[in-house]
């Protein structure tokens, strides 16, 4: 491809190929629904168009994540957009007949809003979507991330048609820090001042990386970007690559995320084809190379210096910084590194402006952000959404509420090392400073919603058995700080903490969080502080009273038959995996004995009669 001109050609003829179908069926083919069974759904689609002859009228397209995780697989029959949920290959058959040969609904298969209890036909109306703002996942429900065709039809590689031969390297740089492009790995620093850091520095060559590694546990943004629109951040390396003056670059994704590897080196193998990436890009004189590097899984290697360790060949360690990586980075030379969704937001904003994307978001926290939202919340997925949205809208407008008619407790967001807010603080506006002054912080995008039975003493050593396992060990206060603090939560819910023990985990945590040497070992502390901060009266309860008022922690609750619900119905006993309840079938109510109990919860999940109450405390222990 040697001119935009070429590239309007190529796009145009996508353009014209897309409308040669009466519709498409769009089906996810992300790993959510591949792990839902969605590949059999595809066969059977596929098989049944082609054995009705209706290759002629229908086109499939098998795209990546749509978002909506828990209700795949997911299909929507477009241009009307309705939307199917949960399909089962046997269904195949009467959506072709029934929606696709008749042009009806096939009301069983409709989305229903758990709150209202109705059936929603289009996509659009459904609250999960309704209630978002897309930006760089606005094409995943429409592509086929293997199809540089469908990347074409919806204008792929104008942004960079426009920065080759429009723009000069310090006008791509000045755009992009007019923008406020603040980078979406965590830390928020902005994009284009560290290219502008990197391009004034005058070693060569110059290094691009591109961080895949996304090792948060519940976080699959970047992962879902590169398995569905790979096209897009390539695009957006290349316009940085271009603004820095670098002809090679890294993406760096962990190798557990095959399906995000082979579309990510297909989508360069193309690119390559197409003179997109290469010698001579677009016939400009531009060159740039490009990598797909598999890491091994190390949750540190997300920090900055360990990754380009990685790249390296070398053990991913952090190192003392300064010099910083725009300094001395990949090989010694100066290096940029940006997250996938920092570079999928480059093109955007090339193509629509800086003004354009200032006008969504807030002053200081400009564009959209993606989100996993998890836990216990009826809705559950991948979101985007404007910076400055609240939490409270999160949870309740996307995210539908919480289940089982139980109240929200807290949110946790930011990944394993964030911190958990309370839900008297939900109207707090979600962007990078009003998380970090909450004690949180946006971090790669993870949300976890908790309810009123959720332990936060028992939150806060959950994620800390994480962290200890996951620090490198290079400094001490990460090495030994972390172990120590999750052996005090580990006393403390077992009962046999102590007076000082909140203070020693204050004083532990502020020690690490000044002397660790990279920004995991920086942030490791904040689920305790931040549980500390709006939680302590848990842990003094654990302390104290030796109870847990959640009901988790086994050794501080005892569970209690309550004799006028109890029916004797024999099916908690027959469940218990430790003979610890006694009774007969139509019997006195049973009796369980608490000193063989193990708190395990498999008589409560079997009373059909919620005879079994959870009770804080230590009796009967």
């Amino acid at each position: 491809m040697d001119s935009p001109e070429v590239l309007k050609k190529f796009q145009d003829k996508a353009k014209k190929a897309a409308k040669s179908k009466e519709l498409f069926i769009t089906i996810c083919g992300g790993t959510g629904c591949q792990g839902s069974g969605c590949q059999k759904v595809i066969d059977a689609l596929k098989t049944g168009i082609k054995e009705r002859g209706l290759e002629d009228r229908v086109g499939v397209k098998v795209t990546g994540c749509q978002g909506f995780c828990e209700q795949g697989p997911l299909m929507v029959i477009r241009p009307q957009g309705i939307y199917y949920v949960q399909i089962e290959p046997e269904d195949i058959s009467k959506i072709l007949d029934e929606t696709i040969e008749q042009d009806s609904i096939v009301e069983e298969l409709l989305y229903v809003d758990q709150s209202t209890s109705e059936k929603i036909t289009k996509e659009e109306d459904i609250p999960f979507y309704k209630n978002q703002k897309r930006l760089v996942f606005k094409n995943n429900g429409f592509i086929e991330p293997t199809s540089i065709d469908d990347y074409f039809n919806v204008d792929g590689y104008s942004g960079l048609a426009k920065v080759l031969y429009e723009m000069s390297p310090d006008e791509v740089i000045d755009e992009t820090i007019e923008a406020n492009l603040r980078g979406r790995g965590g830390a928020g620093f902005p994009a284009g001042k560290k290219w502008k850091y990197c391009r004034i520095e005058e070693a060569e060559p110059k290094y691009l990386a591109c961080n895949a590694d996304e090792g948060d546990p519940g976080a699959y943004m970047d992962r879902s970007i590169l398995e569905g629109n790979p096209h897009l951040v390539i695009e957006g390396m290349i316009i940085a690559a271009y603004a820095i003056g670098c002809n090679k670059g890294y993406i760096y994704v962990r190798a557990e995320y095959p399906l995000a590897v082979k579309h990510t080196k297909h989508a360069i193998e193309i690119a390559e084809k197409y003179g997109l990436l290469g010698e001579n890009i677009m016939g400009s004189g531009f060159d740039f190379d490009l990598e797909v590097v598999e890491g091994a899984g190390a949750f540190v290697a997300g920090e900055s210096t360990a990754l380009m360790y990685s790249i390296e060949g070398k053990r991913p360690m952090p190192r003392q910084t300064p010099p910083r990586s725009v300094q001395k980075g990949l090989f010694g030379k100066p290096t940029v590194l940006n997250n996938v969704e920092t570079f999928a937001n480059v093109p955007l904003i090339m193509q629509n402006g800086a003004d354009w994307f200032k006008s969504i978001g807030t002053e200081n926290s400009t564009g959209c952000k993606i989100f996993s939202l998890v836990g216990k919340v009826k809705n559950t997925g991948l979101i985007e959404v404007p910076m400055g949205i609240t939490l409270r809208e999160i949870v309740f407008d996307i995210g539908g509420g919480i289940p089982n008619g139980k109240k929200v407790k807290a949110i946790q967001t930011g990944g394993p090392s964030g911190g958990c807010i309370p839900e008297d603080l939900f109207d707090l506006p979600v962007d990078f400073d009003e998380l970090y002054k909450a004690g949180s912080m946006m971090g790669s995008g993870g949300m976890v919603v908790m309810d009123e039975d959720t332990c936060m003493v028992d939150v806060a050593k959950f994620f800390l058995d994480f962290l200890k396992d996951e620090s490198c060990g290079k400094c001490l206060p990460c090495r030994d700080g972390v172990p120590e603090m999750y052996k005090i939560l580990e006393k403390i819910t077992k009962g046999e903490g102590t007076d000082g023990d909140i203070a020693n985990l204050r004083s532990i945590a502020e020690t690490i969080k000044s002397t660790a040497l990279c920004g995991l070992g920086d942030s490791s502390p904040n689920p305790v502080l931040s549980t500390l901060e709006y939680f302590e009266d848990e842990y003094r309860a654990h302390i104290h009273d030796k109870a847990c008022p959640a009901g988790v922690c086994a050794d501080l609750i005892y569970y209690e038959v309550q004799d006028e619900a109890c029916k004797s119905c024999d099916r908690c006993r027959k469940a218990c995996p430790v003979d610890a309840i006694s009774g007969e079938p139509g019997g006195d109510p049973y009796i369980i004995d608490n000193d063989i109990c193990i708190c395990c919860g498999t008589c409560i999940e079997e009373c059909p009669f919620d005879a079994i109450e959870i009770i804080p405390g230590q009796e009967d222990k």
